[in-house]
């Protein structure tokens, strides 16, 4: 979701979140100089941290990687020029380089990326990075599909990229030039070349058989492209027991040593990391599916970071908790095809989910806010509930606030589907969405309308497009685990004609042409207007349906420096390199 009122400019929520950043890295650098004086406290040389995520592809630009979760795992990884911060704004890493604007006849962006930034492997970052990236990113690179051309590489967003009509660069440079097609702007162009998303170029080359990246992508070299685009697609995908730590550098303070259902994800000290050295040697990731409470009483656990009430009876005794309201919305991704193929369908459908009642019931657990984040059920699918704009956009969610079962069933009549079973897919095991399901069932039943849970445990987004469920219930673009940002990329994305996190199939090229004059647009009445239309549009043609902003339980082990929260697709691992544990 966006947040128009945060930072059409960059803002002071920016400014705020980057001094909050730079207080918690000036922390951990005095911490350093006293901890051995903690009088009988040691240390402790690994943290375990347990996450929602599923961590499937190491390329968190892929579509797989995006909605898996890679960022709320790699973001310290794999570096790049702005990370997600703790209010879900980016801030820049001038480790790993530096942006600016510059002047230029069209949209310019410098980057200059430290000289002595190297890949764990000692090979040095370069410039072939950005080039990578932005031809993965950028939808240009298409080839022949069954309906026409589709793109080579499966990217979960193409915003931005899609904008930029060249990267200038010398293959092997420090230096790139980008440059955005004439009379087109992005503003939020701090989202892109970011952490988690800026993959190693010379890994795809050499695994492609692709001598020059950068030559290849000016060349439009089609067979070049393609090969590296099948690498990007899958060859960074992640299967526990079957690792190969060779095609996954690290650019950040750690990097992966192994990965197993029994051990986790398991993440260790970059020696090569040119910046401040990660404070702890160790960090254990342990992802969605596994067991926490068992992890909990093993003592293996000092961070947690799950969707609030997604693990019954979690006893957090000896830690910190905090229960806030996330960035990430959680919402019913429907079905652009079958039972859901017309915009009356999905509306009739949405008129017996009662969404003042789940949110009384599931969208708050551990808080109460008045206003803002978390204060009542989600009426947008795009615009955060913090901005400016969201009292005076989101009239036309009044409608489905409570659930009208005989108008849901009249409205079904007309839409010409009878008596009709609704399939809800989510990743298990998920307690509070597991009776959020119950909950739509039991409303949705007066309507005539059977829902079924069809909830797994290896369930993903991509079975919605496959017909295997009519919907998903999941956060911001179907994530299971930790999502959302402030200049909500992912939200836009979930929505556009083709981009990859867009699960539902969803298209409308009036809201296309509406997103790109958003992200182009610093005129607060336009955006008014522009926003105003986009939510008429949006709860009419109901590609889902908005029910609260995802609640996340967020806690840190007693005896921890440096445990900042962060609701957003980030995670509490945001700064994990920071992390200090003492026992």
């Amino acid at each position: 979701m966006r947040n128009d009122g945060a930072g059409r400019d960059p803002g002071s929520r920016v400014r705020r979140g980057a001094l909050r950043v730079a207080g918690v890295l000036a922390a951990g650098a005095l911490a350093g100089g006293v901890l051995a004086g903690c009088g009988s406290k040691n240390q402790v040389p690994s943290i375990g941290y347990a996450v929602d995520a599923v961590p499937v592809s190491y390329n968190g630009g892929s579509t797989s990687g995006a909605s898996g979760g890679a960022a709320a795992v790699f973001s310290r990884v794999l570096t790049g020029f702005y990370y997600t911060g703790p209010d879900g704004q980016p801030v820049a890493d001038t480790d790993f380089g530096t942006a600016k604007e510059v002047p230029g006849e069209s949209q310019t962006i410098q980057y200059r990326l430290n000289p002595d930034g190297k890949y764990s492997d000692g090979v040095a970052t370069s410039c072939d990075d950005l080039v990578l990236e932005w031809a993965a990113r950028s939808g240009r690179f298409t080839k022949p599909g069954p309906g026409g051309p589709v793109p080579m590489f499966d990217a979960a967003s193409t915003a931005g990229y899609s904008d930029i009509e060249r990267v200038e660069c010398q293959p092997g440079s420090k230096d790139a030039t980008v440059v955005f097609r004439p009379n087109q702007r992005f503003l939020p162009w701090q989202t892109l070349f970011n952490a988690g998303d800026l993959m190693p170029a010379h890994v795809a080359a050499e695994a492609a058989g692709v001598s020059n990246v950068v030559a290849a992508v000016q060349a439009g070299d089609t067979n070049a492209l393609d090969r590296l685009a099948q690498f990007w697609n899958t060859g960074w995908n992640l299967k526990p027991g079957e690792l190969d730590t060779e095609l996954l550098p690290s650019s950040g303070p750690y990097r992966i040593e192994s990965y197993s259902d029994s051990d986790g994800l398991v993440l260790v000290k970059n020696e090569n990391w040119w910046g401040n050295q990660a404070r702890t040697p160790r960090v254990v990731v342990w992802p969605k599916n596994t067991d926490l409470k068992q992890k909990l009483a093993d003592k293996e656990v000092g961070v947690v970071d799950v969707g609030g009430g997604s693990v019954p009876d979690l006893n957090l005794d000896g830690f910190s908790v905090e229960n806030v309201p996330g960035r990430g919305a959680e919402q019913l991704t429907l079905s652009s095809a079958g039972l859901f193929g017309s915009a009356e369908a999905r509306r009739a459908f949405a008129l017996c989910v009662p969404r003042q009642a789940l949110f009384d019931k599931f969208g708050h657990p551990g808080f109460q806010n008045e206003s803002g984040l978390g204060a009542g059920p989600l009426n947008s699918r795009t615009v955060q509930a913090d901005s400016l704009y969201y009292p005076a956009v989101t009239g036309p969610a009044d409608k489905y606030r409570t659930g009208d079962p005989a108008a849901a069933q009249r409205a079904l009549a007309a839409a010409g589907v009878q008596n009709p079973t609704v399939r809800i897919g989510y990743r298990k095991p998920d307690d509070r969405r597991a009776q959020t399901v119950a909950a739509i069932a039991e409303a949705c039943r007066a309507a005539g309308v059977t829902v079924v849970d069809a909830g797994t445990p290896d369930f993903t987004p991509s079975r919605l497009g496959e017909g295997a469920v009519d919907a998903v219930l999941g956060s911001t673009a179907a994530a299971p685990g930790p999502a959302g940002s402030l200049p909500g990329i992912e939200a836009t994305a979930a929505l556009r004609t083709g981009d990859g996190l867009n699960f539902g199939r969803f298209g409308n090229g009036r809201y296309d042409a509406i997103a790109d004059q958003l992200a182009a647009e610093d005129n607060s009445t336009t955006v008014l207007n522009l926003d105003t239309e986009a939510e008429n549009l949006l709860w009419s043609e109901m590609p889902s349906i908005p029910l609260f902003g995802t609640p996340r339980t967020i806690a840190f082990g007693d005896g921890m420096e440096n445990g900042i929260a962060n609701p957003t697709k980030a995670g509490a691992g945001w700064n994990m390199d920071r992390w200090v544990l003492s026992r």
